[in-house]
């Protein structure tokens, strides 16, 4: 084998992309179906949640670990991102993953192709983060050739992502069909997420208003509410709350993203984005 491959009973963890084909190809030739679940690691029991619903849907499961450069602007925590492999693979293990894939890179030294998501990836996040969901469109078209799984396993957490990803499927003819899970919450509702350890007491006790002002925002919309009124509200209260800043909070459309406005007639989508001590936290959730 030409780079790492570990392989025991039920499982195996592959860092070469040549590796990785042969085992895809075997199971293949043997009838399996395939599910795949990409992770930038610093895995959490949300992650773990991604695999149990992988399970239900195919034979074998592959979970990918790989910090996307591309998805990370300058001054971004790119460099300081928790990584922890040895601790990862164990849980995945623990959790019933068939085949952890941890690439060495994803992109050669000559790379210059690009991916462009037009759709629900216009708006909101790239209001902030322009490159991201080039970055994210880039990278899982990359995995997704190479493990060419018949589903993948996507958190509604990143529910603008989510939308991306099911765009870029359907408009380049990806045989792979999107799966949503659900967000898990910690105990005062705060999103999971592999950022929120950088949060000291303080900062978390702040972060942990976020699903509060988020389903008090989302009731009002419901019982009739103009959603400006609504939405302004919620941004004044996180900043009361002791938020550094926010960057948006929006009523959209649950398939198009599509920003909405007046009072809500039908279901949506409430979608929030704030800095808290320096941790930037992301949440949504249904209305109506």
């Amino acid at each position: 084998m030409s780079t790492e491959f570990i392989q025991e009973a039920g499982f195996a963890l592959i860092t070469s992309e040549v590796d990785l084909r042969s085992q895809i190809w075997e199971w293949r030739g043997s009838g399996e179906t395939i599910a795949l679940v990409p992770t930038m690691g610093a895995l959490h029991a949300g992650h773990i949640s991604l695999i149990a619903k992988a399970k239900q849907h195919a034979s074998k499961v592959v979970a990918s670990i790989y910090v996307n450069e591309t998805q990370f602007a300058e001054g971004e925590d790119l460099d300081t991102y928790p990584r922890d492999h040895e601790q990862d693979c164990e849980m995945l293990k623990e959790a019933g993953c068939d085949l952890v894939y941890i690439p060495a890179k994803m992109y050669g030294s000559h790379h210059s192709t690009t991916v462009s998501v037009g759709g629900p990836a216009l708006g909101l996040e790239t209001n902030h983060r322009a490159h991201f969901f080039a970055g994210v469109a880039l990278i899982v078209t990359k995995l997704m050739n190479r493990v060419q799984p018949d589903i993948a396993i996507f958190g509604e957490k990143d529910y603008q992502q989510l939308l991306t990803i099911r765009r870029l499927t359907a408009d380049l003819d990806i045989p792979v069909r999107i799966l949503a899970a659900p967000i898990l919450r910690e105990p005062d509702g705060l999103a999971m997420s592999s950022r929120n350890r950088y949060f000291d007491n303080v900062g978390r006790a702040v972060a942990g208003q976020l699903n509060i002002i988020m389903r008090a925002c989302a009731k009002a919309i419901k019982d009739g509410e103009d959603i400006k009124i609504s939405t302004d509200k919620a941004a004044a209260d996180m900043i009361a709350a002791g938020f550094d800043n926010v960057n948006y909070v929006a009523v959209a459309d649950i398939n198009s993203l599509e920003l909405l406005s007046g009072r809500l007639e039908g279901s949506a989508r409430l979608l929030m984005a704030a800095h808290c001590k320096g941790v930037r936290l992301i949440d949504n959730c249904a209305v109506g």
